[in-house]
């Protein structure tokens, strides 16, 4: 059986002093992980992020406590199978990571898309005269996500717009999101 930190992993932040309100790993993270892994299963109970900062939450837990499949679901449909998921999984194992900082959470840009702009916070290791010594550096980013619904089912669902994935899309395409809108109109102006 797999241990959990008690501290959720995106309470956790070098940048502030306090930590005395953090949630647990279970009051927090684990509802959207175990959900999104037993979807399944059954559908209609899921539990999904109800904005930009919540998915961006789960989504550096997920890398923190090594869960690929989890960074793979919840990214554009469109984009999930232009993922390596051995590269997510090798890359979430070989960082040490230190905590996270939401610099500032946009939520309203347009009908369906938000903006979250944070800092995760990793040790790198870094060899000096004396010793190997552990410093602490950010990767500061500012992603896009997009609010897509589900026409069939009416489940509506935030995703993260991975800018890595390569992808060939003309501007004047439908939008990979589904949303209807061409792609320069949509998801195009974000990534």
């Amino acid at each position: 059986m797999q241990s959990y930190p008690d501290t959720c992993p995106c309470q956790i932040s070098p940048a502030s002093q306090s930590v005395s309100s953090a949630l647990l790993y279970k009051d927090c993270c684990q509802p959207y992980h175990d959900s999104l892994c037993h979807e399944e299963v059954d559908q209609s109970d899921g539990i999904y992020a109800d904005s930009a900062e919540r998915l961006m939450r789960t989504r550096y837990s997920a890398f923190v406590l090594v869960k690929p499949e989890y960074i793979v679901k919840t990214t554009l449909p469109a984009q999930q199978n232009l993922l390596d998921i051995n590269a997510i999984e090798s890359w979430a194992k070989e960082t040490d990571w230190a905590g996270l900082e939401i610099v500032e959470h946009m939520p309203k840009l347009g009908k369906r898309h938000a903006q979250v702009e944070f800092k995760a916070y990793f040790k790198s290791h870094e060899e000096t005269t004396s010793s190997l010594e552990k410093n602490i550096q950010a990767h500061h980013e500012l992603s896009a996500f997009v609010k897509v619904t589900n026409k069939a089912n009416n489940d509506t669902r935030w995703y993260f717009l991975d800018p890595t994935v390569a992808m060939t899309v003309s501007q004047k395409q439908p939008c990979i999101c589904g949303s209807g809108d061409k792609f320069k109109r949509c998801c195009g102006m974000y990534i």
